[in-house]
Parts: structure tokens; C-alpha cells; sequence
């Protein structure tokens, strides 16, 4: 059977807004290789500060999303952890978490938390 480490949705937006500051930098630095031409070299850095600036705006939407989640104490590691949605990951030791009493027990699938999943009958 193959274990599968889930993941906290807080920490994925999170390592995404992380990526979106490293290949904006990334951007700019191929910008430095078109010092003769001024058009293209402007153009990559802009891309560059969009990319970098699209990041803090995403830092910005997650941390003011993070304040309104669920806060509970995760049973496995007894730290406390943010829930967001009908499921979720704890945020240090990836155990599945729900506060829907509906799915307790259930296998864990992220789908719960779209509002299209409809859960098969029994």
C-alpha cells in the first residue's frame, strides 16, 4: 500500500506565492542577458516585477483568508492547525482533518470541498 502525504491548503498557496517570487527574479535575471537590446531587456524585467508583485498580492489574499479559517488542535500531533474547507491537512503532520461529521471516517479526498462533488450513495 503506498502512503500519501496530503498537503494543508494554506501551505500550498503559500509555497506557490514562494515560486512566483523566484521566477520573477529568475525573469528579471534572463533580462540581464539582452543589455543590447533595451525593448526586450525592460520587457523581462517587468515581467519580472509583475510576477514579483502578483506574489505579495497573493501573500496578501492568503494571510487575510487565513484569519478567518478554523482554528483546531490536530489529534495526531497535538499542535494546533488551520482548517480550510469541509477537509483538510494538518499543516505540520499532514494527518487528514474534518470538522464535518459526515466524513469522519471516510477516506480522505479533496474533493469534499467542491461544492460540484456530490458524495456516491450507500
Amino acid at each position: 500500500m503506498v502512503s500519501v502525504k496530503y498537503s494543508n491548503k494554506i501551505n500550498k498557496v503559500r509555497t506557490f506565492a514562494l515560486s512566483l517570487v523566484f521566477v520573477g527574479f529568475g525573469v528579471m535575471y534572463i533580462g540581464l542577458f539582452f543589455r543590447e537590446t533595451a525593448w526586450l531587456m525592460g520587457l523581462f524585467m517587468i515581467l519580472g516585477m509583475l510576477s514579483v508583485g502578483l506574489s505579495t498580492v497573493v501573500y496578501f489574499w492568503i494571510g487575510m483568508l487565513s484569519t478567518k479559517t478554523v482554528q483546531v488542535i490536530c489529534p495526531n500531533c497535538e499542535k494546533p492547525t488551520k482548517l480550510l474547507g469541509r477537509v483538510d491537512a494538518c499543516m505540520h503532520c499532514k494527518e487528514p482533518l474534518t470538522l464535518d461529521k459526515n466524513l469522519e471516517g471516510k477516506e480522505f479526498d479533496e474533493r469534499y470541498n467542491s461544492k460540484k462533488y456530490r458524495e456516491p450513495s450507500q
